[in-house]
């Protein structure tokens, strides 16, 4: 089992920066990747950013160079750094973990884009 916690989502306005926290507890060591990934109202999840346990990431065009996936080990935690946000990054971002048999997600942190 992987237990996922995500904390610092918030209003921000268009051009400005967040930077979320994922904590990650449990069966660490079974853990391919972590990443990302973002639900806006009426819309279908979808991956944002992912780093496999080699350290590779992976960006969608929408956020390339923009947003940064990072990770410290030592306290266990994967981050989401997001500079220059439009609107349309508006949406509930989610922390996931996968593993050889199943994705793990956590609760979710909203994260709004607005003047």
């Amino acid at each position: 089992q992987v237990q996922l916690v995500e904390s610092g989502g918030g209003l921000v306005q268009p051009g400005g920066s967040l930077k979320l926290s994922c904590v990650v507890s449990g069966s660490i060591t079974s853990i391919y990747s972590l990443g990302w990934y973002r639900q806006a109202p009426g819309q279908a999840r979808e991956v944002v950013t992912f780093i496999t346990s080699g350290g590779s990431t992976h960006y969608i065009d929408s956020v390339k160079g923009r947003f940064t996936i990072s990770r410290d080990d030592a306290k266990k935690t994967v981050y989401l750094q997001m500079n220059n946000l439009k609107p349309e990054d508006t949406a509930v971002y989610y922390c996931s973990a996968e593993t050889s048999n199943k994705y793990y997600w956590g609760k979710g942190t909203l994260v709004t884009v607005s003047s």
